[in-house]
């Protein structure tokens, strides 16, 4: 008998209506105790909680008022239908994408629980409505219901529209993020984990582009078209029967209203199902047999890695691109840095308002990989440490990790310039931007560098929603965020020069930035290095119990 099968107690089984209505308060005091756990945990993790809780606040409250302001436009209906499918596509595609720190996006914590299903979807769906998103979520729900109501028919629909599309958003987040919990830590699923980091980014982009056309339209009327077809997929039409029912048309109201209704039951379904499945049954990890190695001693030197350096350059160098192709975690980050490096600058090439400098974003994006190198590692990085007995051999690992890096930034920063370039034929500026990438990386090669030695963090394998370890989240803020303003002060002087020839009307000599851009990138990550190897030599010890704390 499976455990969600097994009775939940042994004296007399109650119904489901009980069991569910005494789990609720259990689990909404488990999400309230574990967020006031997790912020107890460092001042910088509740500093970052407050500055987002006030930030969250005040965009929703910018938003509400500007909704409630539309009350009586004449097109209000068809922008917040509009807004509620975007908002819905959001939580589809970004728990997973930013889930890093909920552990209650993890349901494979409660499987040695005696508990069943349906109480458990229950209290699930209660305690994830307590949080930043939902409360933002409600704020624009209420100001796109307020808006389009006019008369009680309206009103009343309003009462059922608003929770009824909550509901949807956070039941299809939590459908979505069981069906992936485990993506990333199982071995068969760590292909599908990299179809979902795509799916995800161009997910994340689609929402950006959803949003920069509702800013941009000038006239509420040029999204009627979009709006009439949206209007009757859930949960906008949810948000679409408060306009119906204005008009007077109760029947296409009601229809809209039970569409949404039917969406939530679908998803609580599905939810269901897989939670169901992923607590019962057993993944792969733990029945399928190990299969035997088919590496023969003499072919790790064949074919493409044939072609690396010998000694400790090569080996790095092979040891970094396997974990890009074997290891989920990194594999997702890659996938997804690649997805979203090469659609933000042409996506905004597309629309005709981006400018071939967008190009450099795609090295950003790749730039960052460098960065927690020694966190990669996990608690495998113990090896590596017994390698690095002198500044040398920090030096060289450091140095092998980079051109890792480089094999595929390279290349890839080529393209997305090109690719840039010819969607907007500037092909005059391709030089520039091409250089000031080439400096852009090597800035980021080299702060990378730096913030891997200094604070590095663990990278937990227990999680597929965590990428960092608890008490740590305000190291990786300043690995990342501090390294990519670094970054950009290193690039200074070439944005400087690119700024000046644009100034001096000199454009016929931007192609010099090729060059510079390219030696200047160069120094700056041979400078980088050479700062980073004697800290990462004299604070291994450091560095190896903190990327081992997960």
């Amino acid at each position: 008998m499976s455990v969600l099968d097994a009775p939940a107690g042994t004296g007399p089984r109650t119904d489901a209506t009980d069991r569910a209505t005494g789990l609720v308060p259990v689990f909404a005091r488990l999400k309230l105790t574990l967020l006031r756990n997790g912020l107890r945990q460092s001042a910088g993790r509740r500093t970052v909680y407050i500055i987002s809780v006030a930030g969250a606040l005040l965009i929703a409250a910018g938003q509400l008022i500007g909704l409630i302001a539309l009350r009586g436009h004449a097109h209000a209906g068809s922008l917040v239908v509009l807004l509620a499918a975007v908002l819905a596509l959001g939580w589809a595609v970004m728990p997973l994408f930013f889930a890093a720190g909920d552990e209650t996006l993890d349901p494979t914590r409660l499987v040695m629980l005696p508990l069943r299903p349906r109480p458990l979807i229950t209290a699930l769906l209660v305690s994830s409505l307590i949080g930043i998103g939902p409360l933002f979520t409600l704020c624009l729900t209420v100001g796109s219901v307020i808006a389009p109501a006019h008369g009680a028919g309206a009103i009343a629909f309003a009462v059922l529209a608003a929770p009824l599309t909550l509901l949807v958003c956070v039941a299809l987040a939590r459908t979505v993020a069981t069906a992936n919990t485990r993506l990333l830590t199982s071995r068969k699923g760590r292909d599908l984990a990299v179809l979902s980091g795509l799916v995800i980014a161009v997910g994340i982009q689609a929402v950006n582009f959803g949003a920069q056309r509702l800013g941009r339209a000038g006239g509420l009327s040029a999204l009627d078209p979009a709006a009439e077809v949206v209007r009757w997929l859930p949960p906008a039409s949810a948000i679409g029967s408060v306009d119906s029912a204005s008009q007077g048309a109760y029947g296409r109201a009601v229809v809209q209203l039970l569409l949404s209704a039917g969406a939530l039951a679908l998803l609580l379904w599905l939810w269901q199902r897989s939670l169901t499945r992923l607590m019962t049954a057993p993944d792969g990890s733990t029945t399928a047999a190990a299969e035997p190695s088919r590496t023969e001693s003499g072919r790790e030197g064949s074919g493409l890695w044939g072609l690396f350096p010998e000694g400790r350059t090569g080996t790095v160098m092979q040891r970094s691109l396997r974990y890009v192709a074997r290891d989920p975690k990194t594999k997702a980050a890659w996938v997804t840095a690649l997805a979203i490096g090469m659609i933000v600058p042409l996506l905004n090439a597309l629309q005709g308002t981006g400018s071939v400098y967008f190009a450099c974003f795609g090295a950003g994006m790749l730039g960052i990989q460098m960065y927690n190198q020694f966190g990669q590692d996990t608690s495998a990085f113990w090896m590596v440490a017994l390698t690095i007995s002198s500044t040398r051999d920090a030096y060289l690992e450091l140095r092998a990790r980079a051109l890792a890096l480089l094999l595929i930034t390279l290349p890839y920063t080529i393209l997305v310039t090109v690719l840039t370039a010819a969607v907007l034929g500037d092909w005059e500026a391709l030089p520039g931007v091409m250089g000031l990438s080439f400096a852009l990386l090597g800035a980021m090669l080299a702060t990378g560098a730096v913030a891997s030695a200094n604070f590095p963090y663990s990278i937990p394998q227990d999680g597929a929603f965590k990428n960092v370890a608890p008490g740590q989240a305000g190291l990786a803020w300043i690995s990342i965020f501090g390294g990519m303003v670094s970054a950009a002060l290193l690039c200074a002087p070439v944005i400087g020069l690119t700024i000046w020839l644009h100034i001096a009307g000199a454009e016929d000599r931007l192609w010099l930035l090729l060059p510079v851009g390219a030696v200047y990138g160069a120094l700056i990550t041979w400078g980088g290095l050479r700062v980073a190897a004697p800290r990462t030599a004299e604070r291994l010890p450091e560095i190896l119990a903190a990327v081992s704390k997960g």
